[in-house]
């Protein structure tokens, strides 16, 4: 049964037939509502939320139209002249038609105008202050103006920017803070970047498999030899899903017998938005192997299976790591080392950015490092593929700043499901924390 030729809600039809729209058309909800036979507050609403897709923008001085909602699988790491105005919170003096091109160097104007002639290219984005002199170089070769310290740019810098399509913003902020914001905005991207998500790992062109509630044992059996699969979704008249089937749940029923009183009710959904690293956890946590995954209506678009998680979760940490979050900066400060048994530890030096508001290390980033390196040490088991379940944090003494301490980590037991261990972090070689424990297995059915 394919879900894909259920009938659609005019909401649904409206989101289709926006979705179906030239790139670059302009959209109106009288118009919509005009052409699709609908009320202007149901066209509305549906321009609302694809807008919130990202199907259309809304721009001034020309309207809402429809864009290219940029795929995941080739995000840019490039910021647009438009997203850096978001960034700085800055307004723009002109050139605003070119505000979608991207920007692939950032030079801060701190030098002697022949000195920023070698830095300064087509495609680059001028840091400068209110220097007239400075702006006029940039447009010249080709780069965009970012002027800090909320000044204004001359009507001629402005006119030049217009008939080259190249933006000026203004940002009230000083330099330091602009480049800081602008740095932090693409390593947030970096990190975005690599975060995998589940519509990373379906295709919506996928004919999805599905039963209905009056579907028989003979529907389940015939899908299942013809797929090879053994779990399915079961979906109303609407396409929402309201259970799982496996062939457990039909074992010794007569092939004739209805499935309505014998699948699992109100199942774990997932959406296209959920991380992989979420999906895994309920996953393990629940024993699901397979997850329907759900649009905003609930109405089912796709699943995905414990074996495309988990291989996709593999194949995602053998990437080259991109950006830094919170966890990656505490962990750099730490390095792993091996006693004369061969056995793991980890040891690293306290820095002021570790400390809490008394001056010792911060609990959290105690719990961070305790973590990280349980982590570490599972790495080494036959079956890395862990998730931390619980653990116990016993906080004995406190560690001043700038202080070296060393975390030692015994496995304790491991079994198919689940790993145990002991963390005692030491200072000068007295004991400062204990902490247990427990990770599950990704794959531990």
């Amino acid at each position: 049964m394919d879900i894909h030729e259920e009938a659609l809600t005019k909401h649904e039809l409206l989101l289709q037939y926006i979705e179906g729209l030239k790139i670059g058309s302009k959209i109106s909800v009288r118009k919509l509502a005009k052409e699709l036979h609908v009320s202007e507050g149901t066209a509305y609403r549906a321009v609302k939320e694809a807008e919130n897709i990202g199907y259309v923008m809304t721009k001034d001085r020309i309207g809402t139209i429809r864009v290219d909602k940029a795929s995941r699988r080739h995000m840019s790491e490039q910021l647009t002249y438009e997203e850096v105005v978001k960034i700085v919170g800055g307004h723009v003096l002109g050139g605003s038609k070119g505000l979608v091109k991207p920007l692939h160097k950032y030079v801060i104007g701190a030098m002697e105008l022949e000195d920023m002639i070698g830095y300064i290219d087509a495609g680059s984005l001028l840091i400068v202050g209110n220097r007239e002199s400075a702006h006029r170089l940039a447009l010249k070769q080709g780069a965009g103006i970012l002027i800090t310290g909320g000044f204004d740019a001359s009507r001629e810098v402005k006119l030049i920017a217009d008939a080259l399509d190249l933006p000026i913003i203004s940002s009230k902020h000083d330099t330091f803070t602009v480049a800081t914001l602008i740095n932090r905005a693409i390593y947030d991207r970096l990190i975005k970047k690599k975060i995998m998500l589940i519509e990373d790992i379906v295709s919506l062109d996928a004919k999805v498999n599905a039963l209905k509630a009056q579907s028989t044992i003979r529907d389940f059996q015939l899908m299942r030899d013809t797929t090879g699969q053994s779990r399915f979704p079961v979906i109303d008249e609407w396409n929402h899903v309201i259970g799982m089937i496996t062939s457990k749940d039909i074992s010794g029923l007569s092939p004739d017998s209805t499935i309505d009183k014998h699948y699992t009710r109100s199942p774990i959904t997932v959406s296209m938005s959920t991380s992989l690293a979420s999906a895994a956890h309920m996953m393990a946590w629940e024993g699901i192997e397979v997850l329907p995954i759900v649009d905003r209506n609930r109405k089912l678009i796709s699943t995905a299976s414990r074996k495309q998680v988990l291989q996709a979760l593999r194949d995602a940490q053998k990437l080259p790591q991109l950006g830094e979050t919170f966890d990656d900066l505490i962990w750099s400060h730490f390095e792993e080392d091996r006693d004369d048994s061969n056995r793991l530890f980890f040891r690293g030096v306290i820095t002021p950015q570790m400390s809490s508001h008394i001056g010792t290390l911060s609990k959290g980033v105690f719990s961070t490092i305790v973590t990280q390196a349980a982590y570490r040490a599972i790495r080494d088991l036959p079956r890395g593929d862990h998730v931390v379940e619980n653990m116990t944090v016993y906080f004995l003494r406190p560690v001043p700043i700038e202080k070296e301490i060393v975390v030692r980590v015994e496995m304790i037991e491991v079994s198919r499901r689940f790993c145990k261990l002991d963390v005692k972090v030491s200072q000068d070689d007295q004991i400062v924390c204990k902490a247990m424990v427990t990770a599950q297995a990704f794959d531990g059915a």
